[in-house]
């Protein structure tokens, strides 16, 4: 099975580590991976602070860049599901339309797609601890996948998962979010600390690299000794 990596522009650019272990886990599944290198940003921070048409190019470039794809996966439910609201973006233009969908029918996030696609619930990790799971908002509540990641944690070797209070409430990033409403965003994020923190876990676990840099940001300010690692990084542990 062909796979062509979406890394993102924040795995790109802050935390190159998940990229590889994306990776070097669907190798080890038995996948072939692509980089189109080609690949930019997939426009959502601009469309989501109201420039959509100048977002349009980056979209464009993103689905010509894989349109020869099978298939699609990155490591990020946020980005994900960005390519899942282009079809959307285009509907009507005789050009784009049917492109976007096919790039949306094709485009999974990558826990998703071990699960859902590759049917496989247990990648061999091994991995001590005791974790806690962030389940991020784009991915559980408009890409939809929830389950995934939960079902290949709990077969992790050695890793004892714990719920999280209250996780569904947003960590505050939000993208530009955090930036505008700075005051809000450090209050949703300590409540989030404070709840990972009565988990008693000594590792917390999330799938979207924007949420973990904004949640490990404020760990590492407060001095907590709590690890962050990106499902990516647990599902590698060998």
């Amino acid at each position: 099975m062909k796979v062509s990596l979406f890394v993102t522009c924040l795995v790109d650019m802050f935390q190159g580590n998940v990229g590889k272990a994306t990776v070097e886990l669907l190798e080890r599944l038995g996948c072939e991976i692509d980089f189109p290198t080609s690949q930019v940003c997939c426009g959502q921070p601009a469309y989501n602070s109201g420039y959509v048409v100048e977002s349009k190019g980056s979209m464009k470039n993103m689905i010509k860049a894989f349109e020869h794809a099978e298939y699609v996966v990155t490591p990020s439910g946020s980005c994900a599901y960005m390519f899942k609201e282009y079809p959307h973006i285009f509907k009507g233009d005789p050009e784009w339309e049917q492109k976007a969908q096919c790039l949306a029918d094709k485009t999974f996030e990558l826990t998703d797609f071990i699960v859902n696609v590759l049917k496989i619930e247990n990648v061999g990790a091994r991995l001590k601890g005791k974790a806690t799971y962030h389940t991020s908002c784009h991915m559980t509540r408009l890409l939809g996948v929830k389950d995934a990641p939960i079902r290949l944690l709990k077969n992790v070797e050695g890793l004892e998962y714990v719920e999280l209070l209250g996780k569904e409430r947003c960590c505050g990033f939000g993208g530009t979010f955090s930036v505008k409403m700075g005051n809000i965003s450090g209050e949703m994020v300590d409540e989030k600390v404070r709840n990972i923190e009565e988990t008693g876990a000594d590792i917390l676990v999330g799938a979207d690299a924007g949420c973990l840099m904004n949640i490990g940001g404020r760990i590492s300010r407060t001095g907590k000794p709590i690890r962050v690692m990106h499902i990516a990084e647990v599902l590698n542990s060998r």
